[in-house]
């Protein structure tokens, strides 16, 4: 979870209405904000995914938030982003079918005299897509987060 803190020369309800009014009304993000204390309101930003195949390509982070009174015309904003549960999943099905493949190669020349060659390669396979699966979405983790950034912060500052 990474967290992200900054400030505004703006009031608090200020900046609740600016969030709510960009945010609550667009169909293609789920935001929930709650504004019960009148020093600080909390809410919740995620993108949603309309059809089964656009699920794997938007946006996986969730955005909580804490919008807080730090002086008279002054906010304090307190963001974390947390990824979702299905990415890890992804990386961990992906594990698991490697092992598959690593354990179907294993099984089928195993008889073979070439098969400590097969366990190397087979073994150095999965490594090779495990590695390159993580590193890929952590480069799109990090590309999220900052689009998600960017558009607190012109949502923000306007």
């Amino acid at each position: 979870m990474k967290k992200w803190n900054f400030q505004v020369k703006s009031d608090i309800q200020e900046v609740v209405k600016k969030l709510d009014a960009s945010l609550g009304s667009v169909d293609r993000f789920a935001f929930a904000m709650d504004t019960s204390k009148s020093d600080s309101a909390t809410f919740t930003l995620q993108k949603q995914g309309l059809y089964a195949f656009y699920l794997m390509s938007i946006n996986k982070i969730i955005v909580i938030g804490k919008i807080l009174k730090a002086t008279e015309n002054e906010t304090h904003i307190e963001i974390s982003f947390k990824q979702y549960l299905l990415m890890k999943l992804v990386i961990f099905s992906s594990m698991l079918t490697g092992f598959a493949f690593l354990i179907a190669i294993i099984l089928k020349i195993s008889s073979s005299d070439s098969s400590t060659f097969m366990y190397i390669l087979g073994a150095l396979l999965l490594a090779i897509g495990i590695v390159v699966t993580w590193l890929n979405l952590q480069k799109k983790y990090k590309k999220d987060i900052q689009e998600y950034k960017t558009l607190i912060t012109k949502i923000v500052a306007s």
